[in-house]
């Protein structure tokens, strides 16, 4: 089968998706638009506010979507085959990660736009609440630490997608130049939108051309931004330690839309390289069952290993900590919990196909970030020619490492959000010191880790954000169940990602179990990975001790 036509079939599972299961997701949860939702009874200009659906579907998908979606499916690929990966991405995304989506999102609105752990402490109890703060910050000090290093490393010698390209001007000083200039822009949108109030139009047909502008802008100054890679990783978490005390309407919501233009173009190229760059699959339909490595079989770990494409319980963090703060109308759930991450499901399938039309000799060393943006170029020069081979690869990886930048205010803001939960201090107090602590542990990290670990975090990552998911299903089903409704809808999805993701951090303990005589990476990862897998049992028990106490 060509390119085209699993494309084609693969879009209309998701349209029907959306056009028949989320509607029944909405009469399940009982949505109606007569409900007043928090962002309008909690209206504070700061965190609660509501927000014009459009706005708010380009800010939550370039949040939740970010080098997961990309680099999991060409790295599955490449192990296991395109078959499991393009079956895994389809099933889970429609029946598993977007239910996951969708249901935080509908549960932390009927909880006054409460976290998921607030929803787990009214529900599973305050033990189980505590558990789940200290789950979910701890996979956030995960996501911190792998995001700043690679952004880090881009600003320094450019993404790996440039490696090897001769350019006229600094590679990794351009991609800095170009990210501040774009956060700069999202600023400014920002203030425009909040003291000039023109139309969502007008703001869009300035400031997106204006984010594409600052990408070329980048190529023409970069010379002013040359650090090395911890000066850079210490700089990048100093502006998320205050990008999460800003206002939403000041940063993360232009800069979040801004960013979902970015994706809109990406996967809009990836469709033209589709239909119109006559490219045969190249990489075998099916590889392996099992590599004969301890982390190579295809159950459990192409699950974990494509992640953000398939289902994210990052998602559920960024549902319940920001989105549901800022949903207007409570129909507005369908399109950005449901409907994003689809979205991110044609993210993960573009990056796959990618990889599909490379032949073994092309892809063969390279890392995934380097066959997506090499990818990615040779589509964009079909528009550009290919003469403009160099400059379209620059741009893509530009505009990518500016969407990964994207991730880490967001999960520096749900960071702070946690803490202020743990510590019952609200108020700006609570949030300087919650952002101070969520930053200060990557940064120590960070710091004495050696340059370029991320690969080593961004493993455990993998698998602590699906059983982040498993764990938020379970406790939306044990909500339900105490409203005395059905809960297979949660239940299956949360009892299939439970076991695979269980399984996979077990696995990965027993493999990074090094000990040298001092403290290491993979022993530190062996470590957390039977923390969470600790942590996840003892919510599980407390789902099943409070699941039968109903209302």
């Amino acid at each position: 089968m060509s390119v085209e036509k699993l494309f084609l079939l693969f879009l209309m599972c998701l349209i029907s998706g959306y056009a028949f299961y989320s509607k029944f997701l909405v009469r399940f949860f009982g949505l109606s638009d007569a409900h007043k939702t928090p962002a309008h009874r909690l209206n504070d200009g700061q965190d609660f506010v509501p927000t014009h659906p459009f706005y708010l579907f380009g800010q939550h998908f370039s949040a939740i979507s970010a080098a997961g979606p990309i680099a999991g499916p060409i790295a599955a690929c490449l192990l296991f085959g395109w078959l499991p990966c393009l079956l895994w991405i389809g099933v889970g995304a429609i029946f598993i990660g977007a239910v996951h989506d969708f249901s935080s999102l509908a549960a932390s609105i009927r909880h006054e736009a409460g976290s998921i752990a607030e929803i787990a402490k009214k529900n599973l109890g305050h033990r189980a609440g505590l558990s789940v703060l200290i789950f979910i910050w701890i996979v956030i000090v995960y996501i911190m630490v792998a995001f700043a290093d690679i952004t880090a490393g881009s600003f320094v010698s450019a993404t790996e997608e440039l490696q090897g390209i001769a350019v006229s001007f600094n590679p990794g000083g351009a991609v800095a130049c170009a990210s501040i200039l774009y956060l700069t822009l999202a600023i400014l949108m920002g203030l425009v939108q909040k003291y000039l109030k023109p139309p969502l139009w007008l703001l869009t047909l300035i400031f997106v051309p204006a984010t594409f502008a600052v990408a070329w802008l980048g190529t023409s100054f970069s010379h002013l931004l040359i650090w090395d890679v911890k000066t850079w990783g210490l700089l990048i978490l100093i502006y998320c330690a205050i990008a999460s005390l800003l206002p939403l309407w000041l940063l993360l919501q232009p800069r979040g839309y801004l960013g979902g233009f970015i994706l809109y173009v990406a996967l809009a190229l990836g469709v033209i390289g589709i239909f119109f760059g006559g490219y045969d699959i190249e990489q075998p339909l099916f590889r392996t069952w099992d590599l004969g490595t301890p982390t190579g079989s295809l159950f459990p770990f192409l699950f974990v290993t494509i992640a953000c494409g398939a289902c994210s319980g990052f998602h559920g963090l960024v549902c319940s900590g920001t989105s549901s703060k800022q949903i207007d109308r409570e129909s507005h759930v369908r399109s950005v919990g449901y409907g994003a991450m689809l979205a991110e499901g044609c993210v993960a399938f573009i990056a796959l196909v990618i990889v599909m039309i490379a032949t073994p000799q092309e892809v063969e060393g390279l890392k995934p970030g380097t066959i997506y943006g090499n990818g990615i170029g040779k589509f964009l020069t079909l528009l550009i020619g290919k003469e403009h081979l160099k400059f379209a690869i620059t741009f893509g990886a530009m505009a990518f490492s500016t969407f990964v930048f994207d991730t880490l205010d967001v999960a520096t803001r749900l960071g702070r959000y946690i803490l202020q939960e743990l510590m019952g201090q609200k108020n700006f107090k609570g949030a300087m010191l919650g952002t101070l602590l969520t930053v200060t542990v990557p940064a120590l990290i960070l710091m004495t880790a050696p340059e370029g670990s991320w690969l080593k975090f961004w493993i455990l990552f993998g698998a602590s954000n699906q059983l982040l998911a498993a764990v938020t299903l379970l406790i939306v089903t044990v909500w339900l169940w105490r409203l005395k409704k059905p809960i297979l809808v949660t239940l299956l999805p949360m009892f299939f990602v439970l076991t695979m993701t269980i399984w996979a951090l077990v696995k990965l303990a027993v493999a990074n179990w090094q000990w040298t005589g001092g403290l290491n990476i993979s022993w530190m990862n062996s470590i957390a990975a039977l923390v969470l897998v600790i942590l996840a049992l003892g919510i599980c028990g407390a789902g099943l001790r409070m699941g039968f106490k109903r209302k």
